[in-house]
């Protein structure tokens, strides 16, 4: 809505990003206490924490499942009232060889830091893990810096058709998670700069990772089918 100009959009997004944030910032505050400061997070604990950080993980997948399933439903038999094509008539797709697919690198080269940053804290490499860690948020910022950029500029909206409302369902869920991948990660610099992890104690760290993995992957599938598939 506020990409677009709605009324109150700025608004809806402003207090949208703070409340989430918010409740972020308490739920990673009680871990950090207790893992870091109370010594709750034994073995066990943290075996927990991470089956609980999977089935979240899961919980994303069909989610994005979802919104997949619209696409390809639409797309694979194109209705009539759109036209008979996909995308239907009238729709400019966005050319998959700009911005999607600078975006594609940016995010492909930041799991591949991030995964550079992880097994550097493995070996006990504490400069290491914070420069993969650091050049991963940067290009996090730029993918979502371009993101914003190539919705200001698009040709269509997400009233536009079912093309629009999967493009724009599919996209802006999956900037949604890099956002708050974003915040993972600079959660996890922050304590690695802090001395809160070690090589063997890094269970919140490496649950960003992962997730931040998650987002890589989906972006894959994104790229090939919204962009690729659609705009060629």
């Amino acid at each position: 809505m506020f990409m677009h100009g709605y009324p109150h959009g700025d608004n809806l997004l402003t207090w949208g990003f703070f409340i989430t944030t918010y409740g972020m910032v308490l739920w990673f505050r009680d871990v950090i206490s207790e893992g870091t400061y109370n010594g709750d997070h034994t073995k066990e604990v943290q075996r927990g924490l991470a089956i609980g950080f999977i089935l979240f993980i899961i919980s994303e997948v069909f989610a994005f499942l979802s919104v997949f399933w619209a696409f390809f439903h639409s797309s694979l038999s194109p209705s009539i009232v759109i036209g008979g094509t996909w995308p239907p008539a009238g729709i400019k797709p966005l050319d998959p060889f700009s911005i999607p697919m600078v975006n594609t690198l940016l995010l492909v080269s930041s799991g591949a830091f991030i995964t550079y940053g992880h097994h550097a804290l493995m070996k006990g490499s504490r400069k290491d893990a914070l420069w993969g860690t650091i050049v991963t948020i940067v290009l996090a910022i730029i993918f979502t810096g371009l993101q914003y950029y190539e919705y200001k500029d698009c040709s269509f909206t997400i009233t536009d058709s079912i093309y629009g409302a999967v493009f724009f369902a599919s996209t802006g869920l999956h900037g949604i998670h890099v956002v708050i991948g974003t915040i993972f990660l600079l959660l996890g610099l922050v304590r690695v700069v802090n001395y809160h992890l070690t090589d063997t104690h890094h269970q919140g760290h490496e649950a960003g990772i992962m997730y931040w993995h998650f987002v890589d992957v989906v972006w894959l599938f994104l790229f090939t089918t919204v962009y690729y598939w659609s705009g060629v």
